[in-house]
């Protein structure tokens, strides 16, 4: 019986090789289900956005040297990361990697200061709306609506102080 393969998170920065499968991925999902080509979105913020000391940073799950899922948070405003570009693979779903990038992002965050979390999703993301419901993230808007009357979904998640070391951690 052979064993799951070893994941590893990494930091990169978005010039990385490797960030590039996730990002064009990404906007193929992306511009499939919307019906317009989403590359130019994913593009909107400068790189420094998603590296220290600006507040954010890269982190991939890596398997076999390959990249499976990962994702990237930004400074929202002083005390708020904002996570995008949660990704998995498509031939790697269904496995918990995006709950584990979350998680991780949501670690290095509070390890920058963050005491808040902020993401939005598309209404055509259901998956996505299931994952951050199921990892403790606040809906700011109606779950009753037609989430396409909404326009993108906004989350968030407050992180408290641990005493003794100082760091924040998930609420």
């Amino acid at each position: 019986m052979t064993s799951a393969p070893e994941l590893t998170v990494i930091e990169v920065p978005v010039s990385d090789t490797r960030v590039e499968p996730l990002l064009r991925e990404l906007g193929d999902e992306y511009s499939r289900r919307y019906g317009r080509d989403a590359h130019a979105e994913l593009a909107r913020y400068p790189d420094e956005e998603f590296t220290a000391p600006h507040g954010g940073v890269l982190l991939l799950l890596v398997e076999a040297g390959e990249p499976v899922a990962g994702g990237a948070f930004r400074r929202y405003d002083p005390t708020t990361a904002e996570l995008k570009r949660i990704w998995t693979h498509s031939a790697h779903r269904r496995r918990g990697l995006a709950r584990r990038v979350v998680a991780e992002l949501e670690r290095e965050a509070s390890d920058r200061g963050y005491r808040r979390v902020y993401l939005t999703t598309g209404p055509r993301q259901p998956e996505a709306r299931g994952l951050y419901l199921a990892t403790g993230y606040t809906p700011l808007f109606d779950t009753e609506a037609d989430p396409e009357t909404i326009g993108p979904l906004p989350f968030e998640k407050h992180l408290a102080v641990q005493e003794r070391t100082g760091k924040a951690l998930a609420q």
